[in-house]
């Protein structure tokens, strides 16, 4: 099965998320994953895995030249001195000479774009880093981003299902050729409760959570990240980029969207939403 790439960094279009995994799981599900068929691992410092990741790329007999790795530094580490720091540690836990997508996790309210930035452009010019991007940010903080980065802005990993309204932050993205990779695609198994995605996924002989998926995958420049524990869903959830969606399918599912939609938006880390 053939996975699209996006965007200047050549971002496979599907990865495997590995948000809240317990103990030992995200070795095993990278390792599965990669078995699968897979090409694209997300993980973050937050998520307290990365050892665990690169524990699974070295065991995996996949080159680790095939492997898209991206991960993600806190605001809490973005002065200058110690967003570096904390590029090492990763570099360090994933046990890897390079990173490939290296992303703000969140935006700062404290530290200013201009220091973190720059710190960025520098480990992607030592080769440290492949590329650079951020996630959870608002339309002002890309554009202020993409104005003080000499990299292009590889991607802006945001929230993004059925559920909820995407749109003017799609737009603009697509319009500057920034890819937008969606965390929580399935809604945090939302998706399986919708009787408008079990009805199309009926139609196409699949399940709602796959339907969800190849909706995203059918939307210019989107990257889907599903996060799951159970290697019986690897499969299913790889399958989501061979299937076709008809116009009139797509339209019911962007229907599903609701202003109260939004379901990660934590105190202390959260901006003002676009």
């Amino acid at each position: 099965m053939t996975i699209r790439r996006i965007g200047p960094a050549g971002i496979p279009s599907l990865g495997l998320g590995t948000f809240r995994m317990k103990p030992g799981e995200a070795r095993e599900m990278t390792l599965a994953a990669l078995a699968e068929g897979y090409r694209h691992i997300d993980t973050a410092q937050a998520y307290e895995n990365e050892a665990e990741v690169g524990e699974g790329l070295r065991a995996s007999p996949v080159p680790r030249s095939e492997v898209f790795v991206t991960t993600k530094i806190l605001p809490k580490d973005f002065a200058a001195g110690d967003f570096r720091k904390a590029a090492e540690a990763s570099l360090k836990a994933l046990g890897t000479d390079y990173i490939d997508l290296l992303l703000l996790h969140w935006p700062s309210k404290e530290v200013p774009l201009a220091e973190t930035l720059p710190v960025l452009d520098a480990l992607i010019a030592e080769g440290k880093l492949r590329f650079g991007g951020v996630s959870n940010f608002t339309i002002p903080m890309l554009t202020e981003a993409a104005e003080i980065l000499s990299a292009p802005l590889a991607a802006n990993q945001v929230e993004m299902h059925p559920f909820i309204d995407q749109t003017r932050l799609r737009a603009f993205q697509s319009a500057r050729g920034i890819p937008l990779e969606a965390y929580a695609p399935l809604a945090q198994g939302r998706v399986t409760e919708a009787p408008e995605l079990a009805e199309i996924a009926e139609v196409h002989d699949t399940s709602a959570a796959a339907i969800a998926l190849a909706w995203l995958l059918h939307k210019p420049g989107t990257v889907a990240l599903p996060k799951t524990a159970k290697t019986a869903r690897l499969a299913g959830n790889l399958a989501a980029s061979g299937i076709t969606l008809s116009g009139e399918e797509i339209a019911r599912i962007d229907a599903l969207a609701r202003p109260d939609g939004r379901i990660v938006s934590p105190p202390g880390l959260a901006p003002d939403w676009d």
